[in-house]
């Protein structure tokens, strides 16, 4: 797991090149701009929200000893609980819309890595493309819900709340990737098989996530440049995968 991991984070290096190399800049722009305006967005919803969840979680603690401890805490985890909600949609919601615009980087990427110009793959359309996006997309985010929930209730629990702050790190970075993973799956596979492709090789897209993950630290740049590199790292990992499961063929 962890040498996959690691082969998904080295994956990013080359990647600016590559993109240049082989012109693919231009089908980024419709991307980039859903990504910053989707932050935007979401940005500010959490600037708003913040302190209501977190008035909300202090009316818990019904005692007046310790009572403004506990409120500052309870607007710490507020914050907390809106902004890993926000970047669990904004991850899905920019992965979704993109997808489209993603599949023909992909296919380039695996062309270039191949030297196959001409490949079975399966005809999808942009609509198909589309809505397979939406589909993977919800089912990912239902998944990722329903695993954060707990992991943000562990946080109340001192010394332990540090290991939930790693798995929730490594929960999103594993859906950012496994997102990043399947715009390559979507020629080769139908959507249940993609799904049991990823789950094999989930240390590549954890990889790929870390990075993803951390490119949104980086304030305003980060959402910018966070697909075009994350799509082109994964793609190349991804076609690489495949070749070895002699999955490409003419």
């Amino acid at each position: 797991m962890l040498k996959n991991i690691i082969k998904g984070i080295q994956a990013y290096t080359g990647t600016f090149q590559l993109i240049s190399k082989l012109k693919l800049w231009k089908y980024f722009f419709i991307p980039m701009a859903i990504s910053l305006a989707t932050a935007i967005l979401i940005g500010v919803s959490v600037y708003g929200l913040s302190d209501n969840v977190g008035r909300f979680i202090s009316k818990i603690w019904v005692w007046e000893w310790g009572k403004e401890t506990f409120t500052s805490i309870g607007t710490f985890i507020g914050g907390l609980i809106i902004i890993v909600i926000g970047l669990i949609l904004y991850k899905h919601i920019i992965m979704a819309l993109s997808a489209p615009f993603m599949s023909p980087v992909s296919e380039k990427i695996e062309t270039h890595l191949t030297g196959i110009e001409k490949h079975n793959h399966r005809n999808t359309s942009f609509k198909q493309q589309l809505w397979r996006g939406i589909k993977i997309n919800i089912r990912n985010l239902g998944m990722e819900l329903l695993l954060t929930i707990p992991l943000l209730l562990l946080k109340f629990i001192p010394v332990v709340n540090i290991f939930s702050t790693v798995l929730l790190f490594l929960l999103q970075a594993y859906y950012a990737g496994f997102g990043n993973i399947d715009y390559t799956l979507e020629r080769h596979y139908k959507f249940k098989e993609s799904l049991q492709f990823v789950r094999q090789n989930r240390g590549f897209a954890i990889g790929n996530g870390i990075v993803f993950m951390l490119f949104l630290l980086i304030p305003v740049v980060g959402v910018i440049l966070v697909l075009p590199l994350s799509v082109t790292a994964a793609s190349s990992t991804t076609v690489e995968l495949l070749n070895n499961k002699k999955q490409i063929t003419h």
